[in-house]
């Protein structure tokens, strides 16, 4: 049980480069190009990535006629990995296609409006900052998008696209205090090591710190806060050449930062009848909008669903005794505003367009963007008037 007097509290983000996230947005690049041709397809893409070597997998069901190939060489190349000095090249990496259409008994279940699986989505929301979002993940999403945009405009030119971010924040009475420490590891050439090879020098160092950190954490930080960039000494191999990735294997990354339970599977490769995706966005949703209606300081919302059945088969509304409002109290008023079928959701949010590729690294959650219709507050009047407040 955490001290309410004072505990720390770690997330983590990882850029575009690395190889899971690698494999997340290439899913989400086939599913944008078939969305784009039939919006209503079946998809359920899966990526894995190794040294020279790049699998796709998975169900899709589409009337849609694409280059599989194409699209994935496009999206490893956006991402960087576009010479062979990197390690991985999307220009020779070798790529094989072992997609096939959706199961048929599944199939039955969605064709008549029902959930794609069964399963239980978790949404969340916070005080903690104003993307109404914990503030660690933000702040390590903030900094690995601050490391891609410095390495991208060639500010750094010695950077890779691999790299990764942490940030620990010291809590006291369950409200952030400061920045404990923070993390930072990326990928670079041999360009900024010492002579001896075994260490980046101390001049890289002030480098990132002036041109990555320091914008984005700021007055955050001072002379007691820990900072670690590239601690093991270097980072010259990195992405796929290092390590293997997979669709999916980043989901605390992709949603709380760790601080809210992780429901269901992954996101990335799936269209919105997969309830997976769909479901954890409308979470979300409800979530973010009971927290800007003022009813808490802090909000979960888990949905539940039957595979083959359209209507959650529960629905729950925490408030963790953080506000005004119960969520024994907010549950029948959620069902009642909120649409919660797959189809229903998948209306509501516009969940039918080619705009997922964008959400597959720096987080699905607490980016105002105008596509990421979940991260609306737009039913914050319907709520008070629901409640009468």
């Amino acid at each position: 049980m955490l001290n309410k007097c004072g505990y720390f509290f770690t997330s983590e983000s990882v850029t575009e480069g690395h190889p899971d996230k690698l494999c997340d947005i290439v899913s989400d690049s086939i599913l944008d190009a078939i969305l784009r041709q039939d919006s209503k397809a079946r998809v359920a893409c899966e990526t894995f990535v190794s040294k020279g070597l790049l699998i796709v997998g998975g169900e899709i069901t589409t009337k849609a006629k694409i280059n599989t190939r194409n699209i994935i060489k496009e999206a490893v190349e956006k991402i960087g990995y576009n010479k062979p000095s990197l390690g991985f090249d999307y220009n020779t990496c070798a790529i094989i296609d072992t997609i096939n259409t959706q199961s048929p008994d599944i199939a039955m279940g969605v064709d008549t409006g029902g959930a794609g699986d069964q399963g239980l989505m978790i949404g969340f929301a916070c005080r903690e900052t104003a993307e109404l979002m914990p503030l660690p993940i933000i702040l390590a999403h903030k900094l690995a998008m601050r490391l891609a945009k410095v390495r991208k405009k060639g500010i750094l030119p010695y950077l890779g696209p691999d790299g990764k971010t942490q940030i620990s924040v010291e809590y006291m009475n369950f409200k952030p205090k400061k920045i404990n420490t923070v993390v930072l590891s990326t990928q670079h050439t041999e360009a900024i090591l010492n002579k001896t090879g075994d260490h980046i020098t101390n001049k890289s160092k002030e480098e990132i710190f002036n041109n990555i950190i320091k914008p984005v954490l700021g007055e955050m930080i001072d002379k007691t806060t820990d900072i670690y960039i590239n601690p093991t000494g270097k980072f010259l191999v990195g992405g796929p050449a290092a390590d293997t990735g997979l669709t999916g294997r980043k989901i605390i990354v992709d949603t709380y930062g760790g601080m809210a339970a992780h429901g269901g599977g992954a996101f990335s490769g799936k269209d919105s009848t997969k309830v997976d995706r769909s479901a954890c966005y409308m979470a979300r949703h409800i979530a973010k909008n009971i927290v800007a209606a003022g009813f808490a300081d802090k909000c979960t919302v888990q949905l539940a669903y039957a595979i083959g059945i359209a209507d959650p088969v529960s629905v729950m509304v925490d408030t963790h005794h953080s506000g005004k409002i119960s969520g024994t109290i907010l549950e029948p008023i959620v069902k009642k505003i909120f649409s919660l079928t797959p189809k229903g959701i998948t209306d509501y949010l516009e969940l039918r367009r080619p705009i997922f590729a964008k959400t597959a690294a720096y987080g699905h959650f607490g980016r105002e963007e105008k596509d990421f219709t979940w991260e609306k507050v737009n039913k914050v009047d319907e709520l008070k008037k629901a409640v009468k407040m």
